[in-house]
């Protein structure tokens, strides 16, 4: 059965985390949405906290911002916040996969901010956030060799 929740492991709220991501992280486009992320080895990530790494620090982490300079009213920033986080709980799944099939690849921090001067309806948030995905998606692809034909 899939699983469908969103849980606290996959948000991100580290300030560890979150600074770098803006700082380093690369970025996608589309509108409404721009996203950016950043991919984190084992060592990496134990670098960016001075002890050690928390538990619960899931393979795919998301934070998904609203400013208050593009939605004045915390009615319209609350509404974008909840249609962008339910377009990212159901359209995730090919992203989760292509992270478990990268061999380097610890922890996928991602950003999600919402570029729009007006509330949009879910079902294009949902489109937009698909069509990220699957940018993200073919960004992660590792190098593969060109493969040879096998003798039969």
């Amino acid at each position: 059965m899939i699983q469908y929740t969103f849980p606290k492991s996959e948000r991100l709220r580290h300030k560890a985390l979150v600074d770098p991501l803006f700082r380093e992280g690369q970025s996608l486009f589309e509108y409404p949405l721009r996203l950016v992320y950043r991919q984190l080895s084992e060592a990496a990530l134990q670098q960016a906290f001075k002890i050690a790494v928390p538990d619960g620090i899931a393979p795919l982490q998301v934070m998904i911002t609203v400013p208050k300079k593009k939605r004045r009213h915390a009615v319209d920033r609350v509404l974008m916040r909840r249609r962008i986080r339910e377009g990212w709980r159901l359209q995730r799944r090919p992203l989760r996969e292509a992270i478990e099939r990268h061999p380097a690849l610890r922890t996928l921090s991602v950003g999600l901010i919402y570029a729009a001067d007006t509330n949009i309806d879910s079902s294009r948030i949902h489109h937009k956030i698909d069509r990220l995905i699957t940018k993200l998606i073919a960004r992660l692809q590792p190098a593969t060799e060109p493969t040879t034909p096998t003798e039969a």
